[in-house]
């Protein structure tokens, strides 16, 4: 038997997936290099070197660097998770999309259905802020970023972004069919990940102009790797609860009496909560772009990153989006009704209510932890950022995306390695899990 990364090539399907995947990712990347019509580029790059610390900067992370070019795909597949957030929100308080969640995969089906329009309406929106915003935007030197203002531009900007939004949404799903999995996440990945050279290349630029020492340059390399083992840890991190179930006679044949665990991840919410908080850390200096009121000023400059105020606030509002988000996504009551209709039940402690506050306690703890953790991750880059200036790529935020989509990647390849009786990527050891174990 073939182990090893080799055996990536002897699995035909398998490596039809992978050809698929860097295929739907190299067409992502060319249409981020496609710009929207009717804007002048060298006005735009030179705006967007002024609003570095803005909420700009953070979707033109995740688009990739498109978001700077103002490209067909400048959206990137922000309202697509948006309007999935939004979704998932709306399942706890409209009974019908909560009825539908609960159908399986019809069910399912549906929702992804109302998730897809609301992008088409999310994306539509804010490519329409976007084109209105870009027609007050002009280069320092007062050069106007918008060549012909009007409603036709404001018309064809917005039809144009919906488009790249719409057509990014259908290159995840096709990833997912018919690639190896994790569409969205990939696509988000590649975004960051391409940013990488030039962020190496920024890096070299400092150690050659003597703004960063030689030390310094060492230091990173140690912490880079340590923080990355760091995060892989914790993110296959895990609190078993026992569950036993009782046995069952029917017939000749007796079901049940096995022992089983329910897995409670550290970080349940993900990289939600430092999203959310940074889009409303940033939405101050983003806001004083436009508006220049003095007491919008001063509270921009008061909530610099890097700052103990700005640090401070932002990891308060990671733990709250970290409590707030597992709340949404997680119900120990629906966990603790399945266990009891299926036989189920957590030693020591009665089914039903018992058995929900039990979950909830023990979820709270472990939540806590989980806060911590990203918090500490997303602030300790940002301190090198400003301390060091090290290039935004070594950001907390995207750090946690690549390293766990990366995970995830590898954990589905794994799976079709182990399929067709292959050992996969380790040897003789144990298996490759993903972030869900």
């Amino acid at each position: 038997m073939q182990g090893g990364i080799q055996g990536l090539g002897r699995v035909p399907e398998l490596r039809r997936r992978i050809l698929f995947t860097l295929f739907m990712l190299a067409v992502y990347r060319v249409g981020v290099q496609v710009p929207t019509p009717g804007i002048d580029a060298t006005a735009l790059a030179a705006f967007f070197e002024r609003t570095a610390g803005t909420l700009f900067g953070m979707f033109n992370m995740f688009s990739g660097g498109a978001m700077q070019r103002m490209s067909i795909l400048a959206l990137g597949i922000m309202p697509y998770i948006s309007a999935s957030i939004i979704l998932q929100l709306l399942t706890v308080a409209v009974p019908h999309l909560e009825a539908l969640k609960k159908e399986g995969e019809a069910g399912r089906k549906k929702i992804s259905q109302y998730t897809r329009y609301g992008t088409v309406a999310l994306s539509l929106f804010q490519g329409f802020g976007i084109a209105v915003g870009l027609e007050g935007m002009t280069s320092p030197a007062g050069v106007p970023v918008v060549l012909y203002p009007g409603w036709g531009f404001r018309l064809l900007t917005a039809l144009t972004l919906m488009a790249g939004t719409v057509f990014l949404m259908w290159l995840g799903e096709q990833i997912t069919e018919r690639g190896i999995g994790n569409g969205i996440s990939l696509i988000i990945f590649a975004g960051i990940v391409a940013r990488m050279p030039a962020a190496v290349t920024d890096t070299f630029q400092l150690m050659r102009t003597g703004e960063l020492h030689g030390a310094t340059v060492a230091f990173l390399l140690i912490m880079m790797p340590a923080i990355v083992a760091f995060i892989c840890f914790m993110e296959r991190s895990h609190r078993r609860i026992p569950i036993q179930y009782a046995r069952r006679v029917v017939g000749r044949r007796v079901y049940g009496g096995q022992s089983s665990h329910l897995p409670l991840r550290v970080n349940t919410a993900g990289v939600i909560p430092p999203i959310f908080a940074s889009s409303i850390m940033l939405f101050p200096a983003t806001i004083a772009n436009f508006i220049q009121a003095p007491w919008l000023q001063r509270i921009s400059q008061a909530i610099v990153p890097g700052t103990f105020a700005y640090e401070s606030i932002y990891v308060a509002l990671i733990v709250f989006f970290c409590y707030f988000y597992t709340a949404i996504v997680f119900n120990p009551a629906d966990i603790a009704d399945n266990l009891k209709n299926h036989g189920g039940y957590i030693p020591g402690i009665r089914p039903g209510r018992r058995t929900s506050e039990y979950i909830d306690r023990v979820l709270t703890r472990i939540t806590l932890v989980g806060a911590v953790y990203v918090s500490a991750i997303c602030v300790l880059p940002s301190i090198l950022i400003s301390k060091l200036h090290v290039s935004f790529f070594f950001g907390g935020t995207s750090l946690l995306i690549v390293v766990g989509v990366a995970m995830d990647t590898m954990a589905q390849v794994e799976s079709h390695l182990v399929m067709r009786n292959y050992e996969g990527f380790m040897r003789a050891g144990g298996r490759l899990r993903g972030r869900r174990g």
